[in-house]
Formats: structure tokens, C-alpha cells, sequence
């Protein structure tokens, strides 16, 4: 097979597997031993694979390729967040943490590189979106913050949230690929529940995920209950509008029996009035839900800084007197680079200036 032909074996089934196999004269049964070894094992190196013959090893290698992530440079806070940027095959940077936390240890992936949508408090809003990730490099990241989790603090993964660069819902096959891939029996066999995927608000395709009925849980990074507002800080607002989005929600809703989760930032003098906890508990009512508030970590491109403590505190007060289930959730690794993109961004820039 020349080079141009050479297949990324990931990206193939079982069965188109087997049918390579079949075509280069081997025998089928060996496709399930190749898929175990890529899925369940997490192997990314074909003579790794010790219970194929070697010829066949030498086969695989020069037919088919595995496009491994690999940990570029990972750095790890005070309070135990690992926050890891990492190359992919084609010298492209993205970025996950590992977030361990006293019942949990949860890894956050990312699902492109770069981002389209240009939240404007987030760093990943301000890179280009350069690709989609495929299945299996959002697989990988999960294997390798697990890998983390159990090195630095003896504990397995518990769950995994779609939070990082990009917005899953638009690289949607392939972010059911890889909760497929994550989930499956002949795969890393993770409960389905264990997952949430995070979406800036793509109201057709919040409405596909209801079509699909997926069983993992859905987040809305909401930041803002009125639309002049978000229209402000996520642009994508113009076109899904929160009535919209409401509408949405409750399609999905209907069809899955989940509830949603709201993530809300609080920024100072922005959003963390009593007004604002107002317009956030009337947009609850729409489904049943539970709200995360969010201590922002403050990034060098924006003018965002966080709201003071006791204002959270009285917003969060408001919101569980309505009977919303309230968290607040603490910034995290506050001294490394932990914002969703500033280290593919430190990074990107410093491959530039070496470049």
C-alpha cells in the first residue's frame, strides 16, 4: 500500500477492519484482536500488540497508522488540577486537565482545535478554529489524564465533562464517536452518566441530541438570562436566541428524562446582581435543572474579572430560596494556566517565536 494509502486503523469499524484484513490475505478473527488492543487496551503502537504474529505486525504497520496524542508539557497546581497541553499527529495543540476533587477525579477534554465561537471571556475564543478532533483523539485524551489520575493520585477517572476547546456540537459525530467508543463494553466502559457534555447553545443540534436520546448528561454554558446581555459576551446567542434555546431544551428534555445543568459564570458588575439571579431562576422553570455557579479565572485578552465572594453568596442564596439546586463551584488551578485555552495559546505562541 503506498503512503498516500495508508489508513488511520482507528477511524475504521470492526467489520471494515475485518475486511482489510480479508483483503491482505489474513484471517478475520484477528480484526477483534486488533480492536481490542486499540480500544480496551488503549494501545497505540502496533508491536505492542504481542499476540500477533510478527509478520502481521510488520503488515499492520505498513498498511495502516495509529495517530496517537501525545503529552506535550503538563503543569500541576497547588490544588492538584493537572492542566496538560497536548500534540496532535499533525504538530496541531490542544489542551485537558485532570480536576481531582475529594468524591471524584474528573477529566475535562477538548473536542476541536481552537474554537468558532468567540465567547468573549474565554481564551479559546480568541485562537482560530483550525479542526475538528476526531473519535479517537478525544478518546485518547481521556486515557491519558486516567493515566494522570491514577500516577500522580492512585484514583481511576469517575467522570468526564466536554468542556474544553471547542464546542462538541459542532464536531457532533465525532464527539458520539468517542462517548461511543468511551462507553462501550469493547471500549473503555464507562457509564454514559458519568459524562456531560458542555454546549455554548446550539439549539438544533441540543435538539438532535434528543433525537438520539443519548444518555449522557448535557450542560448549557449559560452566563447570562437575558439576551441583550449574552448577546454581548457569546456572539452565538444572535442566532439562538435564549427563547430559542428554552424551546430546545425542553424537546430534549421530553425526549430524555435528563435534567439540564446550567453553568453560570459570575463576573464582576456584569452578570451578579439580585436582578440577574432573577432572570437565571425564571429561565430554570423552563426544565428541570440544576445551576453551577462558576468562579471565573481571569485571562490576560479580556476584561472580565471575577464577582466578590459575598455577592455569589447572595445570588446562590436567591437561587436555592427559588428550590434551584445551586453549586458553587471554585476556580480551580488559579496558579498555572488553567482558563480553557491559555496553554494551547502560551504554547501555539511559543512554537510561532521558536519557529
Amino acid at each position: 500500500m503506498e503512503k498516500s494509502k495508508i489508513i488511520d486503523i482507528r477511524s475504521l469499524s470492526l467489520d471494515q477492519i475485518k475486511d482489510q484484513l480479508t483483503a491482505l490475505g489474513e484471517q478475520g478473527f484477528r480484526a477483534k484482536q486488533i480492536y481490542e488492543w486499540i480500544w480496551v487496551k488503549s494501545c497505540v503502537d502496533f508491536d505492542e500488540m504481542s499476540n500477533l504474529s510478527k509478520p502481521l505486525r510488520e503488515k499492520l504497520k505498513a498498511n495502516f497508522t495509529i495517530n496517537a496524542v501525545t503529552v506535550k508539557e503538563s503543569q500541576i497546581s497547588s490544588d492538584k488540577t493537572i492542566k496538560s497541553s497536548f500534540w496532535l499527529y499533525d504538530n496541531n495543540i490542544i489542551e485537558g486537565v485532570l480536576i481531582p476533587a475529594p468524591e471524584r477525579m474528573t477529566a475535562c477534554v477538548s473536542s476541536q482545535v481552537g474554537c468558532s465561537l468567540t465567547c468573549k471571556f474565554c481564551a479559546t475564543g480568541y485562537m482560530d478554529r483550525k479542526r475538528n478532533l476526531n473519535a479517537d483523539e478525544i478518546y485518547d485524551q481521556v486515557v491519558l489524564i486516567s493515566k494522570q489520575a491514577e500516577e500522580n493520585y492512585g484514583q481511576p477517572l469517575t467522570n468526564i465533562v466536554y468542556m474544553g476547546m471547542g464546542e462538541p456540537l459542532l464536531n457532533y459525530a465525532n464527539m458520539m464517536k468517542s462517548v461511543e467508543r468511551i462507553t462501550a463494553p469493547d471500549g473503555l466502559n464507562m457509564a454514559a452518566k458519568r459524562i456531560t457534555v458542555s454546549t455554548a447553545g446550539i439549539a438544533k443540534m441540543i435538539k438532535k441530541l434528543g433525537d438520539d436520546q443519548v444518555r449522557f448528561n448535557l450542560a448549557l454554558s449559560l452566563h447570562a438570562a437575558n439576551d441583550k446581555k449574552r448577546n454581548e459576551i457569546m456572539p452565538i446567542n444572535e442566532q439562538n436566541s435564549l427563547k430559542a434555546l428554552a424551546e430546545a431544551l425542553k424537546y430534549f428534555y421530553a425526549k430524555t428524562k435528563s435534567p439540564i445543568t446550567f453553568e453560570y459564570i459570575v463576573f464582576n458588575n456584569f452578570n451578579d446582581e439580585l436582578e440577574d439571579a432573577k432572570e437565571l431562576a425564571k429561565f430554570c422553570k423552563h426544565v428541570p435543572c440544576k445551576v453551577n455557579l462558576i468562579e471565573y479565572n481571569p485571562i490576560a485578552l479580556a476584561d472580565f474579572l471575577n464577582a466578590e465572594a459575598d455577592k455569589i453568596e447572595v445570588f446562590a442564596n436567591y437561587l436555592k430560596s427559588q428550590g434551584i439546586i445551586t453549586n458553587v463551584r471554585r476556580s480551580r488551578g488559579k496558579d498555572i494556566d488553567a482558563a480553557c485555552g491559555q496553554l494551547a495559546i502560551k504554547d501555539e505562541k511559543k512554537e510561532e517565536s521558536e519557529a
